[in-house]
Order: C-alpha cells, then sequence, then structure tokens
C-alpha cells in the first residue's frame, strides 16, 4: 500500500541517516475508506493526490510547531508492507483525519518511492502558514485564506537517490 509520510526537512534528515522513516509507530496518510467517501472519485491517482495533499498539511503542522525548522513541507511516498497501515475506524468522516493511517513499526527508506517537497519559493507562504495556523484553526477566515495560500503550491517530485541535495 503506498502511504504519504509527512516530514520536515530536518525529519527528512534523520530518516536518511538511519535508512528508516521511523522508529514507529507513524502518523502517515493514504487512500483509506473514509478518504475514498469524502473525495467522491473511484480515480487511484485523484485519490493518492488528495491522501499527499493531507500529509503536506501535516508537514505544515510539524513546521509550525517547531520555529526553527525550515519553512519547506515535505511528504515521503512508501509502499508500506500489506496490512502494515491501519485505519481508525472511529474516526470515520472526521475532517482532522481523513486518509490517517497508523503505522506500527518503522519504514525502510529503501522502500521509497520519491520525495515531495516544497520549492523555494514557497517558503514565505509556507512561513505565513505556519504561522497563522492556529487561527485558522479557531475559525479565522484571514487565517484560513493564508493557510490556503501555501496550498496553492505544488510540491515537487524527487527521486530518493536526491535526498542528499535536498536536506545538503
Amino acid at each position: 500500500m503506498r502511504v504519504y509520510v509527512p516530514l520536515t526537512l530536518s525529519g527528512l534528515a534523520a530518516a536518511h541517516g538511519a535508512g528508516e522513516l521511523g522508529p514507529g509507530p507513524l502518523t502517515a496518510y493514504a487512500v483509506t475508506p473514509g478518504l475514498r467517501e469524502w473525495y467522491v472519485s473511484d480515480d487511484i491517482e485523484e485519490l493518492e493526490y488528495a491522501a499527499l495533499n493531507r500529509a503536506a498539511a501535516a508537514s505544515l503542522r510539524m513546521i509550525a510547531g517547531t520555529p526553527d525548522e525550515a519553512r519547506r513541507r515535505v511528504v515521503v511516498a512508501v509502499d508500506a508492507p500489506d496490512g502494515a497501515a491501519v485505519a481508525d475506524p472511529d474516526q470515520g468522516l472526521s475532517a482532522t483525519s481523513l486518509g490517517e493511517v497508523r503505522i506500527a513499526a518503522a519504514l525502510p527508506l529503501a522502500k521509497a518511492a520519491a520525495v515531495h517537497v516544497d520549492a523555494d519559493d514557497a517558503e514565505k507562504d509556507v512561513a505565513a502558514a505556519a504561522a497563522a495556523l492556529g487561527a485558522a484553526d479557531l475559525g479565522d477566515d484571514d487565517a484560513r485564506f493564508t493557510v490556503d495560500g501555501a496550498e496553492d503550491h505544488e510540491l515537487l517530485w524527487f527521486g530518493v537517490q536526491e535526498i542528499p541535495q535536498l536536506i545538503g
């Protein structure tokens, strides 16, 4: 199963050094029944893109919680073993957990299919979004608009062999 693991650039550096994403348990995002129902599509590429975007939003939350972190969202696409990614059925269609899965053990970085990272020109909008996230969560429409500004930036695709250049 393809899962999307949200990280930061320093988290990617740590994973690269360790050779794995972890330790477990990990929170990741995938095409779950709840995500399928919410997105209302049978197109697997669209559903995986939606899961990737959910992971990008989780990466933004990680960035917001660490003031010294580079302001670029990071998501690693990994092929997890069948049955390793488990969705919480009690969460159902909760907007905050759509597509969210738990993985009990670390995932080898060798199983990663790609790394998705913001371009340098997204840093200003990602920084503003990270600063506005708390107010957006409380219903501030202007703050929500600022957070959406980061989401307007498409994450760039990188091969796993390019990680050293990303973290260097």
